[in-house]
């Protein structure tokens, strides 16, 4: 019966979250109310508050479920594995799987969620937070092989090329249109890019 109930409430979850994105691509995030996403979503505005603290929430909810990702790649790598080596296949093994978290994505909705967040500056203090955030983690977790001064240098450089090529291929996405057809150079990017910190940060 639980796992009845949390079906549910994942079912509950993506429907409010599809409501809104579908409301702030025809709208704009800033002339959509709560009220509205409810209504769209034939639920309550409590039921909003919810599963969705905050309007801010319905964007970041689901990308903030990665905050701790790398950092969690780095702690759970077995052991005599380097840690961009680690990082480096996670990354690829996602891009293949298109996972919204690379920016490989073309489902309609990541796409909207992707462009939002760009084009509205109301959300751009949220996006930096949660590179703060999933930097600080990270750190933490590099550091337990290093001193702190050089896991957090190197988690702002592997934070950096993390953007970097989730925008890339964001880019990707609108010029190819298909995540099919922007695969093979965002591969070639991503390998790029992780061969150049395996090079900047030799040793981590």
């Amino acid at each position: 019966m639980s796992g009845l109930r949390e079906q549910k409430k994942l079912e509950t979850r993506t429907a409010l979250w599809r409501a809104a994105m579908t409301l702030f691509e025809e709208r704009g995030y800033d002339a959509v109310s709560i009220a509205e996403i409810a209504a769209a979503a034939t639920v309550s505005k409590m039921t909003v508050f919810n599963y969705y603290p905050t309007k801010e929430d319905l964007v970041f909810a689901p990308m903030e479920d990665h905050i701790d990702e790398f950092a969690d790649v780095v702690r759970d790598r077995p052991a005599g594995t380097g840690a961009i080596t680690a990082l480096r296949a996670h990354f690829l093994a996602r891009l293949a799987e298109f996972d919204p978290s690379t920016g490989l994505n073309d489902s309609p909705f990541i796409v909207a969620a992707q462009q939002l967040i760009v084009n509205t500056p109301a959300l751009l203090p949220r996006l930096r937070a949660f590179v703060f955030r999933s930097e600080d983690t990270l750190t933490e977790a590099l550091a337990k092989d290093t001193d702190p001064l050089t896991g957090r240098l190197a988690a702002a450089q592997i934070m950096a090329v993390r953007a970097v090529l989730m925008f890339d291929n964001h880019a990707r996405i609108q010029a190819e249109g298909r995540a099919t057809a922007a695969l093979p150079g965002a591969l070639a990017a991503a390998n790029r890019a992780f061969d150049l910190l395996e090079q900047g940060l030799n040793g981590i």
